[in-house]
């Protein structure tokens, strides 16, 4: 197999409702049936319309780019400080959900295309039924890799070939069975794109010759292929949200409170007033309310949990009880535990109330929710929790 690499210059700014296949084909009029068109998704997603306004600078442009990462994310994976790194809609394990803010206007953002195998299809189609050239189409965008440093280019959408060529059941030369081998070529070709491509020489197509002897009369399955399962997905969370589970996972851990299998468990009395905002020291109410609502169900009967937030109060705990480190700062929040019934005169008990403080921290830990154990008020049985936040990381 020889294989070439050809640059299309001259394409030029792309906007909102180009014609990509008349760019394309102006651009490249050398291009012969079997070529596989490796197209950066950006040129797609303008053309497509995939844009949203921002502000140019300052924390309100911060602000509106996290609500567009929050719409265009179908579940978080890993942060860590400022980096967010998130599974889209489309299936992609992405940091910031591929949104982009190179190469375009600053006032504008842009989001990867709604549905890059669609997109690679039509564009496919345009070009063979326009201009008369049976090529296929790579949809490629930049990605980062777990446990390598450096970026590459992947295939986002496919059309004309497959994303996979399956080797399993192949015999190699030393005469062994081959089991597990599925090479992503069109990952592999989408990075050999790249290479005359580049985010700083305006080039955003490519054409690899010499792969294909012809394209495939079908589209093909796309690149969704390649999407992995999640019961097959030994990474899917980071180090931080895998913990964060196993805590939440401890949290809930039921337990029969009143001695006997199949007891029924009473909620705990939960006494939350109104009033947390999230600003000073403290953690915001919502996360809070999450923790307590995971474990309310399995706490013992009885046991009562009061949230403290009234400023003079938090103050006077603090001043008397903390230790030099826990010493008050505004937005300092307590919950004040007790255990349920006779604790005095049944170890039982407390031994259930000790239970409960451990799954109310792990609840806590799990939504990013330090806590420190004070003691009870006034000498009472019990304990207070000091609340407050905890690192992106854990930590």
């Amino acid at each position: 197999m020889r294989l070439e690499v050809l640059p299309v210059l001259g394409i030029g700014d792309v906007t909102e409702g180009d014609d990509l296949s008349a760019l394309i084909a102006t651009a490249a009029p050398w291009l012969r049936d079997g070529d596989v068109l490796v197209v950066t998704s950006k040129i797609v997603s303008k053309a497509e319309g995939r844009l949203v306004d921002v502000p140019v600078d300052g924390p309100e442009r911060e602000a509106v780019r996290a609500e567009v990462l929050a719409g265009e994310t179908a579940r978080p994976v890993a942060r860590r400080g400022a980096t967010r790194i998130v599974q889209t809609h489309h299936g992609f394990v992405m940091a910031s959900a591929g949104i982009d803010a190179s190469n375009v206007d600053r006032s504008r953002l842009v989001l990867l295309p709604k549905d890059p195998d669609a997109s690679a299809r039509a564009l496919r189609a345009a070009i063979r039924e326009r201009h008369g050239a049976d090529v296929a189409v790579i949809v490629s965008d930049t990605m980062g890799r777990p446990w390598r440093n450096g970026l590459t280019d992947v295939a986002l959408g496919v059309a004309g070939m497959p994303a996979v060529r399956d080797h399993r059941g192949e015999v190699d030369p030393y005469g062994n069975k081959l089991n597990i081998t599925q090479m992503a070529v069109v990952d592999e070709l989408a990075g050999a794109g790249e290479l005359v491509k580049g985010k700083c020489d305006q080039v955003p197509v490519a054409v690899v010759r010499g792969y294909l002897g012809a394209a495939d009369p079908d589209d093909g399955p796309g690149a969704a292929v390649l999407v992995r399962d999640a019961e097959q997905d030994l990474f899917a969370l980071g180090t931080a949200e895998a913990r964060a589970d196993g805590l939440r996972a401890a949290a809930t851990l039921a337990e029969s409170p009143a001695g006997g299998p199949g007891s029924p468990v009473v909620p705990a009395v939960l006494d939350l007033p109104a009033g947390l905002d999230g600003t000073g020291a403290g953690p915001d109410r919502a996360a809070v309310d999450r923790a307590l609502g995971t474990v309310a169900g399995v706490l013992a009967p009885g046991t009562v949990c009061t949230l403290v937030t009234d400023e003079p109060r938090v103050r006077a705990r603090l001043g008397t009880t903390a230790a030099p480190e826990q010493a008050y700062a505004a937005g300092a929040v307590l919950l004040d535990c007790a255990p349920p019934g006779p604790a005095g005169t049944d170890p039982g008990v407390l031994i259930r109330f000790g239970a409960d403080l451990h799954r109310l921290r792990a609840a806590l830990a799990a939504e990013g929710v330090g806590s420190a154990v004070l003691p009870a008020p006034d000498g009472g049985i019990g304990a207070t929790l000091l609340l407050g936040t905890t690192p992106a990381d854990g930590r």
